[in-house]
């Protein structure tokens, strides 16, 4: 703004002018609104900060102060103001909104009209007090905590787990002394401090998956036991692995050949990976797990390579037979009843393949 316009708006005797000024003295910053107290509603005409003040809170307090003076003394209910693209942000942040929920004909032909501005709107509570508002939100926030814990142990801080680090240890000190490694043992989830508390019983876990797998030679679907459940996610890696479409997936992309790739991709898996995790009998303790590992090979290629390459349609081949092999080999509780088949997360639709 030209320095004659903004002494003009600043000493114009409709105006109001709150000012920010340092112990010094020295003026970093103002607002300057105009109140039209019949329709209950302000105008804001200019506000600043001084450039190297600016990001140190000043602004929120300039804000807070001139809305309280002006709730309090002009008795205003609203703010508007025109603010240019620089300032849509800052507005936004004292509690502004594109929206103006003030009747139109209570504004309209009150405020002049800037090109390029976004017309924005401030809603002040007539008991809300603006200077004491941190406080506020604090005293709420509190509030709800302290409900919270009346409510749930979710302050509470558990001990960390030492079950794997105990295991990592116990093969460090084998290959030291040169003896085969220990087998790892599954963590049983009622040992995890704070499960039991949270209201989880053996029983939840008893209750097992909604479906029932078909093995290759088997003559009936058997129920997902630890051990059949293994042998069939052991089929279908293999199933995998040995389709046509499987060779750029099989393992772990090299940095010589794709140097951002792991800039870009931030959780990469591969199915060299996958059949690590399998081997260890303890990573995939359901076959959702595995699944969500096998979608995010396909996931990741899609987004590392663009729709038209060779990768990106082997993805979705890939994923394609992926669906088909789910579908074949699992049955559902409401297939076996008659009903109606239930989704679910261990078979998600099948992407289409682009043309």
């Amino acid at each position: 703004m030209p320095k004659e316009y903004i002494v003009r708006l600043v000493f114009d005797r409709r105006h109001r002018s709150v000012a920010l000024l340092k112990r010094n003295g020295t003026v970093i910053g103002g607002i300057t609104y105009r109140a039209f107290h019949a329709q209950a509603f302000g105008e804001i005409a200019f506000c600043a900060v001084t450039s190297h003040e600016q990001v140190k809170g000043y602004g929120t307090r300039l804000m807070n102060h001139t809305k309280e003076f002006a709730r309090t003394q002009d008795r205003l209910t609203h703010f508007l103001t025109y603010a240019d693209n620089n300032a849509v942000g800052y507005f936004e942040k004292q509690g502004f909104t594109r929206e103006v929920t003030l009747e139109r004909e209570r504004w309209q032909g009150y405020i002049k009209d800037y090109d390029g501005g976004t017309l924005m709107e401030c809603v002040m509570h007539p008991c809300v007090c603006f200077t004491a508002l941190p406080d506020l939100v604090r005293t709420q926030r509190l509030a709800l905590d302290e409900r919270i814990r009346q409510l749930s142990n979710s302050h509470l801080v558990r001990p960390g787990l030492t079950h794997f680090a105990d295991q990592a240890a116990a093969e460090a000190r084998a290959d030291a002394a040169g003896q085969p490694r220990p087998l790892r043992s599954a963590l049983t989830i009622g040992d995890i401090p704070g499960v039991l508390e949270a209201g989880w019983s053996p029983a939840l876990a008893a209750q097992g998956p909604r479906y029932r797998l078909v093995l290759d030679g088997s003559e009936a679907p058997v129920d997902p036991t630890p051990a059949t459940l293994h042998a069939f996610m052991a089929a279908l890696l293999e199933h995998v692995k040995g389709l046509e479409e499987a060779w750029p997936f099989l393992v772990q992309v090299a940095v010589q050949d794709a140097p951002d790739y792991y800039d870009i991709i931030k959780d990469p898996i591969a199915l060299d990976v996958i059949e690590q995790r399998l081997a260890s009998r303890c990573f995939y303790a359901t076959l959702e797990i595995l699944n969500a590992d096998l979608r995010r090979v396909c996931d990741n290629c899609r987004f590392y390579n663009a729709p038209d390459t060779v990768y990106y349609k082997l993805a979705n081949k890939l994923e394609s037979h992926i669906n088909s092999y789910l579908t074949q080999h699992l049955v559902f509780e409401e297939e076996r009843d008659g009903g109606p088949r239930e989704a679910s997360a261990a078979e998600p639709a099948a992407k289409e393949e682009p043309q």
